[in-house]
Parts: structure tokens; sequence; C-alpha cells
């Protein structure tokens, strides 16, 4: 049976954003739509809006998932949506730029407030390298914020995105009004009656009417004509193949807390959005309706049931059909394996999957066989390209509070390091161990799962480093004399890579100069 029905049914995204931009409420409204939930608010504590490092452990302990990118599906008129909800914050980036590589386009969240954030940039520029299809989503209309060009020449210049606007505000604030739909010419006004409560939506088709005047008031309509006006002629009109190709941004506003603009949103984005993409691998192009199947490996979690102590390692399926209880090549051991219990994730619930097509995220238990970036085949010797470790940016030498507890330490620290959490290196000339993350809170993180979970305690010692770089070097005698000649500078990582730590941005000049034909790289890819 032919699998092309299943994949034209699958749209597969990520929500990134700066941290409280409403990424986590804009999840919750389109779990909503899709009748995934039976309220807003199921989805989250309502602490993770405060970025206090108590919240972080708070949230870490009640729901396992909150400082990590979640995965969701629900089904919307005939289709099946997956989405990843990745974390905002920027100590947590990793997990959201290997989360990018399992997504087929992004819908990205912009406070109207705000504008544009350091952090958003960040993530834009991973989807930009991909050419990952976007749809901007400027949100918390019912809020003070910026002018509407205004936010749109923000977007073109600090993301450098080409924008296309798909819905215009009426007023802001305290005058919103509603917003104009122009993909589908139509106006949308709403009276909430709640937060939580469905909106009545009134449609006007045409805005020369003077219907809109009845409904948004004199000074409100001329305003809305202006703008459009403006919008029509300055911006371009939509493309999908633009779209698609990652060179044109739709953008629509609306108000996620108070579900408005989000079914506008969700709506055109089923239409519009791409169906699971082919990928590259190292060998060759893996197209979607293969009939063999492939999938690789973005994310693991330790310790998700902490009454199970089990790991999931999450899977991107890439070709072909998942079966369950079938064997399977894990390529990088070379050895088949079979996976009885495969996870599909419904919001907060996980469930047995029967089979999975492309475009899905299935989540397998793992006993310690899986890291980041393996492949899993029907055989064939695969290698996905473009899940990268990145060089940490803070330092930490960890030590053992409690010599009882070296094997539990021990342990935590191989599981969280094969997560993704951190990155673990040991000196070469005295067998230390380092601990670099991208930021401060992981450092937090880490130690309070290792107390929580794994009954180990440890502290840290500051340690001053620029940057860790791996080495590679066709010149084995150049090589050599680095690793001889610098070994106060050299560790080694999780899978016994050679890196480099260097203490400034002269220091790591000078070895790059002294030793010409060793290759310096800043990502564990190469």
């Amino acid at each position: 049976m032919s699998i092309k029905p299943e994949i034209a049914k699958r749209r597969t995204f990520g929500i990134v954003s700066h941290p409280d931009a409403g990424k986590t409420t804009l999840t919750e409204k389109l779990l909503l739509f899709g009748g995934a939930i039976q309220e807003a608010g199921a989805v989250k504590s309502n602490k993770i809006k405060r970025h206090a490092t108590s919240d972080f452990m708070e949230i870490e302990r009640q729901r396992g998932i909150s400082v990590a990118t979640s995965v969701m599906a629900f089904e919307y008129k005939g289709l099946k949506i997956n989405i990843l909800d990745t974390p905002g914050h920027q100590d947590f980036a990793e997990d959201t730029y290997r989360t990018l590589t399992a997504v087929d386009s992004a819908i990205v969240v912009i406070d109207v407030a705000k504008g544009v954030e350091p952090q958003t940039e960040k993530l834009v520029e991973v989807c930009r390298m991909r050419k990952t299809p976007m749809i901007v989503f400027i949100n918390k209309l019912d809020r003070e914020g910026k002018d509407g060009f205004d936010l749109l020449d923000d977007i073109e210049e600090k993301l450098g995105l080409t924008v296309c606007p798909l819905s215009w505000p009426v007023g802001m604030g305290q005058r919103f009004k509603g917003v104009y739909n122009l993909y589908e010419k139509q106006l949308n006004l709403f009276q909430p009656h709640g937060k939580q409560q469905a909106d009545e939506i009134i449609k006007i088709t045409d805005t020369a009417s003077s219907d809109l005047e009845t409904h948004v008031g004199e000074a409100a309509a001329e305003e809305l004509r202006e703008d459009l006006e403006i919008v029509t002629t300055v911006y371009p009109s939509f493309d999908r193949e633009a779209y698609l190709e990652g060179n044109l941004s739709p953008v629509f506003f609306g108000s996620a807390i108070n579900n408005f603009g989000v079914k506008e949103l969700l709506d055109c984005f089923i239409e519009i959005a791409p169906t699971p993409k082919a990928r590259e691998s190292e060998e060759r192009l893996v197209t979607p309706e293969e009939d063999k199947f492939s999938g690789f490996v973005f994310k693991i979690h330790a310790n998700m049931d902490p009454k199970h102590r089990d790991r999931i390692a999450f899977v991107r399926i890439c070709s072909g059909k998942f079966i369950r209880n079938t064997n399977y090549l894990h390529v990088r051991k070379g050895k088949n394996m079979k996976f009885s219990n495969p996870t599909a994730f419904m919001a907060a619930r996980k469930s047995i999957v029967e089979e999975a097509f492309p475009g899905d995220i299935v989540g397998l238990y793992d006993s310690g066989n899986f890291k980041i970036g393996d492949t899993l085949t029907e055989g064939e010797e695969l290698h996905f390209k473009g899940i990268p470790s990145f060089s940490p940016e803070l330092f930490r030498y960890i030590n053992n509070a409690n010599p009882m507890k070296a094997k539990q330490l021990d342990k935590g620290l191989s599981q969280l390091v094969e997560e993704g959490v951190a990155q673990l290196f040991t000196k070469e000339d005295n067998g230390r161990k380092i601990l670099g993350t991208v930021g401060a809170l992981q450092f937090e993180v880490i130690q309070y799962r290792l107390e929580h979970e794994y009954g180990a305690s440890c502290n840290y010692e500051p340690l001053n480093l620029h940057k860790a770089c791996w080495l590679t070097s066709e010149n084995k005698e150049q090589f050599q004399r680095l690793l001889s000649e610098r070994k106060r500078d050299i560790a080694t990582d999780k899978d016994g890579h050679y890196v480099f730590l260097a203490e400034s941005a002269w220091a790591l000049k000078m070895a790059q100069d002294n030793y010409p034909e060793v290759q310096f790289h800043f990502t564990s890819e190469f």
C-alpha cells in the first residue's frame, strides 16, 4: 500500500521565540483547536511564565520536559499536526537548535511590545541556514505595543526575512478591535467574554463597505483602510513557492491568550505549510516516499517518568513506515533492534503506537543504546547530516561532593551528557572532568537532576575558558606535536575525540597559527 496519502496528511513544525513571547500559550490554543486538550491551561504549569531558577526546577519536577522540547500531535481537518514546542530560554538553546533539524517548517512568535529579541535572532538564523519555511505570529495585540509597520521593519532588518502580512490589526491594546484577514479577505472582530471562552467573530468581506464603521467606528475604519493600502502596495503578495523555499515569511497578528487570530493562523498554516521534506544524509538524499523506513534521533530525555527511571529517544521518521515490533538496524552500533512499546505523544499523554509515517515523531524507550544523531534504518547504512553539538560558552570543573556515590555520579553524568544537556570533557594532563554548557542555568539543572534523579551530589569550581574546539588533521606528525606540546590545553569529549580548550581568543589564534595543518572546529559535526 502506498504511504503517499499518509505523507500528504502530515505537517511537522516547531514553535520558536524569545522567552515570554507567548509560545506555550499559542501551543496550548493550537491543541485546543485540535481537541487534544479540553481547556486551555492543561498543557503547562503557569510557573513557566517566570524564568526564575527555582521555577525551572519545580517544572522539571512537575512535567519532566518543560526545560526541554515537548512534542505534541493532534488531528485537525483530517490532517495530522505534529508540534514541537521548544524552550525559549537561551540557556536551553542547544536543545532548540537540534529540534529544528526535525521540523519541516517553523512558527516564530514575537511579542508586540518587545519586537524582535536577541534569542529570536539566533533561532531564526538556524532556520535560515536550513532554508526552513517560517510564518511569523505577532502576539499580545490586546496589550499596548509597537506600530505594525515598525514591527515589520524590525523583522526585516533584524531577522533578514522578507515579510508578507496576511492579516492586519485594527487598533492595539485598549483600542484593539480585531484583525483584517488579507488571505481570506474578511474582517474578524471579537468581543471576548472571558479569556478561555469562544470569541464572537463578525465577517465583513469588503473594507469599503459602511458596515466597517458600524463595528469599529469611523476613526478605526479610516485608519485600517489607509494601512491596508500601504500593506498591499509596499509588501509582496503571497507566493507559496517563495515561502516553501524560505524566501518569504507570511505574518499574522493576534492574541493567543484571548484565542484570537490563532484559528486564522492554523487554517492558513495547514493550507500552505510543507508536507514532510526530503532529508540529506552523508550517502544520499532520502525522500519520504521511499518504501524502506529510516529515521534519526534528535533528542534524548532521561527520567521522563521518575518512577521508572526511563530514557526516551525521540526519533524523527524520514522515510517509509515505522512498524512496532519490527527489527531495525541501529547504524552506529551495527546491530538490529526491536521496539515493543514505541510511544506517540498527545499533549501530556503518551500512547503506544503501532505504526508511524514520515514527519511523525516517535519515542523509543532506551536503555543507553542511543546517542543524539543516531540513525535507524531497514538495513541501509545512512548517516543523517546536520545534528551538531555546539561549542560550549561556559565551563566549570565538576567535583564529586560525596565519595560514597561516585558510581551514581558517573552514571548520571554520562546519561545527562548523552541527552545533550551539557558536554563533558576530561583533561589529558590530570584527568579532571570539565562541564561545558551554552547557558548558566544548565549547571543548576544538572546539579538538581543529579541529586534528585541519581542520588549523586556535586559541586563546581570556576574555570575561565574562551572556547572548546574539536581537532582534526591530515598531518599526523603536527597533530601529535600539538597534543604533546599543549597537553595542558587538551581534553577528550565523551566519544574520545580530542578537544582544544582555549583560554582566550588570542591563545586560540596562536594555536591556529602555530599548527596550520590542524583544523579547529566549533561544532562537533565536521
